[in-house]
C-alpha cells in the first residue's frame, strides 16, 4: 500500500530517542528529555547522542574541551564566509561553508571525532557570517566560554546574560534530536551509500532549509508582537479564532497533547520570572490562550509547541529573524550527527521504489 511521504512506514532501528505523540513524551538514549533540560548542559547531551551513554564529570569535560579545541576556521572558510553573495540566506552559506569542510579526512566511516568537529564549527559560522554581513569586526572564540555561552558572544561581541545563556542552551538540548524527521531521514539516506560525514550533514540541512520543517517561528512573534502592543491577549485571540485563523504556537504534528519541549523550556524560563519581558509575555500569553482555547475549541487538545517558547527566546535575545533556523541547526546537527554514526554501524542502502502513474505509449 502506498504511503505518501512515507508516513507510517519505519524506515530504521534507533536507540537515539524514542516518541511518544499521544503521551508526550520524548527520550534521548532512554533518558526523558525533560531531566536532561533540568541537569543538563548542551556538552553533557550531546555526549549521551554521540557516545550513547550519560557522561561523568570527565567525560563531560572531554566534550567542552573538544568543542573548544575544533572551533577554529580555517583561512580558506573564512574567505569564503566574505566572499559568499551579500543575499546568500545563511542556511544557504553555512551549507556551503560546511561542504568545504569535506576533504579527503572524512571517508567512509563516520567518526564520533569528524561528527564534533562539525558541531563545533556550526555556531561559528553562523557568527562570523553576521557580523561580517552587518559590517562588524568578527569575534573570535572565547577559550573560556562553553559552546553556548560562545556562540551568543560571537554572535554580539560581549558576554551574554547568565539567563540568556540558559535559555537558550536549554532551548538547544530540546532540539538536539527528535526522531525520523525530514532531515534526519536526509542525512542517513546520503549515509547509506557510503557518502561522507560531510555530505550526509550538507544534505541535512538542505532539509532543514525548507519552510515546511526548519521554518523560523515568525509567525508566534508576529502574533508576540501584536499582543505587546494592545496589551490584550483575549481580544487578539478570540479575531484570530473568528476569522478561522490557526493560532502559531499552538498545536504539534507528533504531539497530541503538551510537547514534552515546550513543558521543559517553559520550566526553565519560569525560574527567571521578572527577570525578562519577553519570556513573561510568553508564559501569561500562553496560560490566557489555552484557556480560551479550551473554552471556544473543547477537545482539540491545542497546547503550546517547543517553537513558541523558542521565538519567546528569540525575542528576548534580539535575534534577527534570519537566525532562527541556523541555531535550530547548531543544536540539530547532533542528532543528526547521532543518526549518522548509527547508520554506519548496521548500513543498509536505502531504495524505496515508486508507483508509475504516467502513460504506456505503444
Amino acid at each position: 500500500m502506498m504511503k505518501p511521504g512515507l508516513k507510517g512506514i519505519i524506515a530504521a532501528e534507533t536507540a537515539i530517542s524514542y516518541i511518544d505523540g499521544h503521551a508526550g513524551e520524548l527520550l534521548y538514549r532512554g533518558y526523558r528529555i525533560e531531566e536532561l533540560a533540568e541537569k543538563g548542559t548542551f556538552e553533557a547531551t550531546a555526549y549521551l547522542l554521540l557516545f550513547g551513554e550519560y557522561p561523568d564529570r570527565s567525560q563531560v569535560e572531554y566534550m567542552v574541551n573538544e568543542l573548544k579545541r575544533q572551533r577554529e576556521l580555517p583561512a580558506y572558510m573564512m574567505d569564503m564566509i566574505k566572499e559568499l553573495p551579500g543575499e546568500m540566506d545563511m542556511m544557504s552559506v553555512l551549507r556551503t561553508i560546511i561542504s568545504a569542510e569535506g576533504t579527503d579526512r572524512y571517508s567512509w566511516k563516520p567518526t564520533v571525532e569528524q561528527a564534533i568537529r562539525l558541531c563545533a564549527i556550526t555556531p561559528v559560522i553562523i557568527a562570523f557570517r553576521k557580523r561580517y554581513l552587518e559590517g562588524k569586526p568578527l569575534v573570535s572564540p572565547n577559550p573560556n566560554m562553553n559552546h553556548v555561552s560562545n556562540y551568543l558572544y560571537m554572535l554580539n561581541g560581549e558576554e551574554a546574560k547568565d539567563l540568556h545563556v540558559h535559555a537558550l542552551e536549554t532551548y538547544m538540548i530540546l532540539t538536539m534530536e527528535h526522531g525520523m524527521n525530514a532531515s534526519t531521514f536526509s542525512a542517513r539516506v546520503t549515509s547509506s551509500t557510503e557518502s561522507d560525514l560531510v555530505s550526509a550533514i550538507s544534505a541535512a540541512i538542505g532539509a532543514m532549509k525548507g519552510p515546511l520543517h526548519g521554518g523560523a517561528p515568525s509567525g508566534v512573534i508576529s502574533l508576540l508582537d501584536r499582543i505587546h502592543a494592545a496589551g490584550n491577549t483575549e481580544e487578539i485571540i478570540r479575531e484570530k479564532l473568528a476569522k478561522g485563523e490557526r493560532i502559531m504556537g499552538f498545536g504539534h504534528r507528533v504531539y497530541k497533547t503538551k510537547d514534552p519541549r515546550a513543558v521543559a523550556l517553559k520550566k526553565t524560563l519560569m525560574a527567571f520570572a521578572g527577570d525578562d519581558a519577553w519570556l513573561d509575555l510568553a508564559v501569561r500569553v500562553e496560560d490566557e490562550t489555552i484557556a480560551l482555547l479550551q473554552q471556544l475549541k473543547p477537545g482539540r487538545n491545542l497546547y503550546t509547541n517547543v517553537e513558541f517558547y523558542a521565538a519567546a527566546i528569540m525575542k528576548s535575545l534580539s535575534m534577527d529573524s534570519g537566525l532562527f533556523t541556523p541555531t535550530f541547526t547548531a543544536a540539530r546537527i547532533v542528532g543528526w550527527c547521532a543518526h549518522v554514526l548509527e547508520q554506519s554501524e548496521n548500513n543498509v542502502l536505502f531504495r524505496p521504489e515508486a508507483a508509475y502513474i504516467g502513460n504506456h505509449h505503444a
